[in-house]
């Protein structure tokens, strides 16, 4: 059989010398050509054209569906952001936070289903939130500066050789190898970032960045070092609803007072509703409406080292170590005004899913005009120390061993923790109105008889809540790889290997909560200097916020001041570190603890063969996956239930709490097969098919069980994780049509779809918790029904309190062991029990247009599901989350030195959950376009200046419920602009 061997053009052979790293990358060509002692003159280009000439290389050559980017020059990267790269990659969407990309969407599988890895290594990953511990697996791209990084891989097709837990996709990120490059580089870059969304912020705040790469003694041994400091004041102004409540047109509901009226809304002529909701219509009320004004500085810095030696030609021994710190800072003032489900009026929109365009309520007595302040703090550090070592053994087999360790931390940096709210109220609100008929909701407040204007005397202190989030994940990984190459025969060469990959996580929370929202205090106990009034309208640019009807006015107060005389004036004994209550507790309440021990061996073999005159590749592979997996958590120890009520029990506790230990496993066959034949010279069809996992949320397996304090008669209620989850398990075909016409220009066409099974659901046990015995549920309940021939609890109390004192402690009856049965618990469970089938099709075109300069790139993503919400139910739901079209125009011009680029980026409206705060309810993110630029100038050989601005036509992003006047957050950030210069050595 005729064996092709894949001829190497120079192209590639530039990208190997420049960012080759090892067998596990797509830049290290899987079959290298025999040694050639022929001279070669290496000539080094650089700039956007050539970065994307080297991507269209992997791609074109790589074992499967592989997209990439690759660095224009030394230490430039096509965005100042790695996700906001990625989202030029068809297939690819991202998440924004703070108006830079952060987390990425790959194929309708969101953030916690695309595994990261750094070199062929997989990271640990860490993040907080604001009210809760955190359960994500999601890699922040913020938390890295693109300076340091040479290119990035994107493999949409599952292989053997690659880390598993990537359902969407799995993302390299590769680094400087400095005997890849032999001879002495560097860059120093600094810039200036003026971001316009700051109220508070520096004109303008510096970024600097280097990169040293050289080598020594022969070019056998070598030292790369890379830094970088950026420090960023940005803020962003949002409108939003705390969620909407909605209900059915066939219900009565008396919304939990008053006298019930069909969904609460007056009938009538005279109801004061305009077209009010017909009955077979679902309708929605807000549950808030207000304001927030945040100010945010990070500073994020990073560094790598690398240290190279190659003792000889055929060992190389590499060992790097890599550090990232962001240091995020917040501060915030928010107004809002809350809806108590009282006497209404409002305008609504037709049904059968009706929203109001105009809702208000009119307060019996002078509700809360509640306005709000933060001041907190986080930091992400994240460590990996790696070592690599490999080995040609022989002519035909390379061995390479590599093992990692690393970490990644999430906590507070701030003495008053990583969130908080210190809140305050003016007793001023005596009809509350929201208008919803344009993109931004607006907030009207109808003051008393009387009252003209906020006065400052009238604010007093509310409640506050103060909460520490802590999150570590380390992975420890070991791989040993192995290529053997024949010279002939029908394979041409065979991958293998084995490893594994311990990681230890923890999810921690605390919260210190006074909730004295109704005030404490008197109004007047703070000085009117306390509470300078500022406008709302001013900070705005939104298409409705200059509504005449806006409530502009509001408090702007400075947390520490504030916070500092509220706890001299209203201390609450013991609560917090500081003992005062106005402070984070570092005692965590909830603690979560989980282990994943993977252990895996795969094998891949490569074949080389005619079909016709069409030369064609096949790699087939098989990856097998053990994963052991133990998970604790902290848990409040119950000792007893306590009768309380005529029908109401209680759980007693002893004050403690424990961990409780649960624990799973789970092993996978996982195949794949890639196949792709050159149709023509330019042309390539590729087929591949593979079988891909993606583990569930630390929060779903965790090993605590969380029973709700309050029990009924016959049981209680609560909830835990299950470590026996399965991971999500996807069939993946993916079939793809390529035509590389020129030089740096293609255009391809691909249909991919994956059956997903395991989707987690829910499930419903029953089982005695802590065998905890029920009152209600032994001899002497049974005694009193018999003496008294009633059912009422009352009578039945009062029989056990008078006949068994010693089982009573003061009007509270308490269960007895061995006597009373154990209460039974019905516990919600996750449960893999949902399956889902989405399919879509990638286009893209990459046209250069001669030595022009000129060049242009479109492409786009279509997806669709086979699941997807009902907003006419009201039922809690499944649904696949982040399912998008999106699309990419990017021109450019690269000539003479003077570069220029343009492009545009848009994401189609999807939906982001299928739960509010409010319940079961839906929310969707708007579509979603941004322009961004960059040009740049080589004034010399050396030196670069260059400008960048980003969201240029300052867009903002809108979410919304059930319809889209049921708003649920407009956000501003605007555009940001950069200046600055690079000198290359």
């Amino acid at each position: 059989m005729k064996q092709n061997r894949f001829k190497r053009t120079q192209l590639a052979s530039c990208l190997s010398l420049i960012l080759g790293t090892g067998m596990g990358s797509a830049y290290a060509q899987e079959n290298q050509p025999e040694a050639n002692n022929d001279v070669v003159e290496v000539i080094e280009v650089s700039g956007i054209r050539s970065s994307l000439i080297r991507a269209m290389d992997v791609k074109r050559e790589g074992n499967g569906v592989v997209d990439a980017i690759s660095a224009e020059d030394i230490g430039k990267f096509p965005d100042t952001n790695l996700a906001e790269s990625l989202q030029r990659i068809t297939g690819v969407s991202i998440d924004r936070q703070n108006g830079e990309g952060a987390r990425v969407t790959v194929r309708g599988f969101g953030p916690d289903y695309n595994l990261v890895t750094l070199n062929g290594r997989q990271m640990p990953t860490s993040s907080i939130e604001a009210t809760t511990a955190s359960s994500s697996r999601s890699f922040d791209f913020g938390n890295l500066a693109s300076e340091g990084v040479s290119a990035v891989e994107v493999y949409k097709t599952g292989r053997a050789d690659i880390s598993t837990g990537g359902i969407g996709s799995t993302i390299n990120i590769l680094t400087t190898r400095p005997l890849n490059a032999p001879g002495m580089q560097a860059t120093f870059g600094v810039k200036g970032v003026h971001d316009t969304s700051s109220e508070d912020g520096s004109a303008l705040t510096p970024e600097l960045s280097g990169l040293y790469s050289n080598t020594f003694a022969d070019d056998t041994f070598g030292v790369s070092i890379s830094g970088s400091y950026q420090k960023r004041e940005s803020g962003n102004q949002q409108a939003n609803t705390g969620g909407w409540h909605s209900f059915s047109g066939v219900a009565d509901q008396d919304w939990g007072a008053g006298t019930a009226e069909w969904g609460g809304i007056p009938d009538g002529p005279d109801s004061g509703h305009i077209n009010r909701p017909s009955e077979d219509s679902i309708y929605s009320v807000p549950q808030s409406l207000g304001y927030a004004f945040n100010e945010v500085e990070r500073t994020r810095t990073n560094g790598q080292l690398v240290l190279q030696y190659r003792p000889v030609d055929d060992v190389t021994a590499t060992l790097d170590y890599t550090y990232s710190k962001n240091e995020v800072a917040t501060q915030f003032r928010d107004l809002s005004g809350w809806f108590n489900f009282g006497p209404s009026t409002g305008e609504w929109t037709d049904g059968p899913i009706a929203s109001p365009l105009v809702y208000a309520e009119q307060t019996p007595g002078l509700s809360d005009l509640a306005m709000g302040a933060g001041d907190f703090a986080s930091a992400n550090e994240n460590k990996s120390l790696g070592f690599n070592l490999e080995w040609q053994a022989t002519d035909n087999l390379e061995l390479e061993l590599d093992a990692h360790s690393s970490s990644a931390e999430s906590g507070p940096d701030s003495p008053w923790g990583s969130n908080n709210v210190l809140g305050t109220a003016a007793f001023v609100r005596a009809e509350t109105i929201g208008h919803f008929d344009q993109d931004f909701p607006v907030l009207e407040i109808v003051y008393p008889e009387g009252y003209t204007a906020l006065d400052p005397q009238d604010i007093r202190i509310a409640g506050s809540s103060f909460r520490n989030s802590y999150m570590r994940s380390e992975i420890d990984q070991y791989q040993i790889k192995g290529r053997y190459t024949f010279d002939e025969g029908v394979l041409s060469s065979i991958d293998f290997g084995v490893g594994s990959t311990d990681v230890d996580n923890r999810s921690a929370f605390s919260n210190v909560q006074r909730d004295t929202w109704g005030g404490v205090g008197e109004a007047g106990d703070f000085d009117s200097s306390f509470w300078p009034i500022s406008s709302v309208a001013d900070r705005f640019d939104i298409p409705g916020s200059g509504s005449p009807n806006l409530q502009n006015e509001f408090a702007v107060f400075d947390f520490e001041t504030v916070r500092a005389r509220a706890a001299e004036l209203y201390p609450v004994a013991g609560a917090g570190d500081c003992g005062n209550g106005f402070c984070p507790s570092s005692e965590y309440t909830t603690d979560r603890r989980t282990q994943e021990e993977n252990t895996y061996a795969y094998f891949q073999a490569h074949t080389m063969f005619d079909i016709g005159d069409m030369p064609a590749n096949l790699s087939a592979g098989i990856r097998y996956e053990k994963t052991d997996v133990a998970s604790q958590a902290l848990v409040p120890t119950y000792t007893n239930i306590g009768w309380v009520a005529a029908n109401e029990f209680t759980l007693i506790g002893n004050g403690e709490q424990e961990f409780t230990d649960l624990k799973g496993d789970y092993d996978y066959y996982l195949p794949n097969l890639n196949f792709d034949v050159e149709l023509t010279m330019d042309i390539k069809a590729r087929f591949s098919y593979s079988k891909t996992i993606g583990r569930p949320s630390y929060g779903d397996i965790q090993g605590g069980l969380t029973v709700n304090q309050l029990v009924r008669i016959d049981g209680g209620t609560g909830s835990r994780g299950n470590p026996n989850l399965l991971p999500l398990e996807s069939n993946n075909y993916d079939l793809s049509l390529e035509w590389y016409y020129d030089e740096g220009s293609y255009a391809s066409i691909g249909y991919y779809r994956k059956d997903v099974k395991n989707f987690i659901g829910t499930s419903i046990i029953e089982e005695p918790v802590y065998n905890l015995p029920h009152p209600a549920q032994g001899s002497r309940y049974a005694e009193a029904v018999d003496a008294l021939g009633s059912m009422d609890a009352n009578l039945i109390r009062d029989y056990i309190i008078e006949n068994y004192p010693d089982s009573v402690d003061g009007d509270m009856i308490l269960g007895i062991a061995g006597d009373d049965a154990p209460a039974n618990f019905d516990i919600t469970i996750p449960v893999n029990d949902k399956e889902a089938e989405l399919d879509g099709w990638e286009v893209a075109v990459q046209h250069l247009f001669g030595d022009s300069g000129y060049g242009i790139i479109a492409n786009a993503t279509i997806v669709d599901g086979d699941i997807s919400y009902d907003d006419f139910s009201l039922e809690q739901q499944f649904a696949l989350i982040g399912l998008s079209d999106s699309a990419n125009l990017i021109g450019f011009y690269d000539k003479d030195g003077f570069q220029i680029r343009l492009a545009y980026n848009w994401r189609d409206k999807f939906l982001s959950a299928t739960g509010q705060a409010t319940g079961a309810h839906p929310a969707y993110v708007e579509e979603y376009g941004q322009w961004d630029m960059n040009a740049s100038y080589e004034v010399n050989e050396n030196l670069t200046l260059f400008v960048e601005a980003i969201n240029i036509t300052d867009e903002y992003g809108r979410s919304h419920g059930r319809a889209e006047e049921q708003v649920l957050n407009v956000t501003q950030t605007g555009p940001r602009y950069n200046i600055g210069a690079r000198y290359k050595f």
